[in-house]
């Protein structure tokens, strides 16, 4: 005899655990590209900026620098002028030394009042520059001072004798020996008076020309 089991049914589990919808939560989205374009573009533009403004104020600075060397230099210049007129109209009194010698002998009269005339205009000139060269530098005017205070004493000197000497009347008593003349005396006062200019001038340079 065959005996048959019968199965049980299966038992049903049921879930004690109450499923819960999970819902995310909500996410930040950063568009990078816009926000990273627009930093770099306005880095650029500060950077651009700033060289502009560097490049300006060098410019300018340079421009300065350019103007007052210039300013400087026709100063200089002009002051070099000024010296030179100065030292121009000592060597012009010096010649009436040799002028007066070599004066016409036919018309003494007129001669002497000819070169007294205009040996009046050069000693006006003189103490003119004598006048500017004090004001302009007590030094240079020290020096200018003594040149031609020497200056009158030596070549003045020549001078007074020539008018005394009958005046040249032969090509060969034109050429004047330094036994006749000799104003070799000054020469000290010369080189003393244009040491003082050099100076003078290499003081009133620009630091970078020095």
């Amino acid at each position: 005899m065959t005996t048959t089991l019968a199965q049980a049914p299966a038992p049903t589990v049921t879930s004690t655990h109450t499923l819960i919808p999970v819902v995310g939560l909500p996410t930040a989205v950063t568009t990078s590209g816009p926000a990273q374009s627009g930093g770099i573009g306005g880095t650029v533009i500060a950077t651009l900026l700033s060289a502009t403004i560097l490049a300006a104020l060098i410019a300018a600075a340079v421009n300065i620098v350019l103007a007052r060397r210039k300013s400087r230099e026709e100063e200089r210049a002009r002051l070099r002028d000024r010296f030179a007129q100065a030292y121009g109209a000592y060597a012009e009194y010096c010649e009436f030394a040799y002028a007066i010698r070599r004066r016409r002998h036919d018309d003494v009269s007129a001669e002497r009042v000819r070169i007294s005339e205009e040996l009046r205009k050069v000693q006006a000139d003189l103490s003119a520059h004598e006048a500017w060269v004090k004001l302009e530098s007590e030094t240079v005017g020290t020096a200018y001072s003594k040149l031609i205070q020497e200056m009158r004493k030596i070549a003045g000197g020549a001078m007074r004798q020539a008018w005394i000497d009958e005046p040249a009347t032969r090509d060969a008593d034109v050429n004047i020996p330094p036994k006749i003349v000799d104003l070799s005396a000054l020469k000290p006062f010369e080189t003393a008076y244009m040491d003082a200019v050099a100076a003078h001038l290499r003081a009133l340079a620009p630091w970078w020309s020095k």
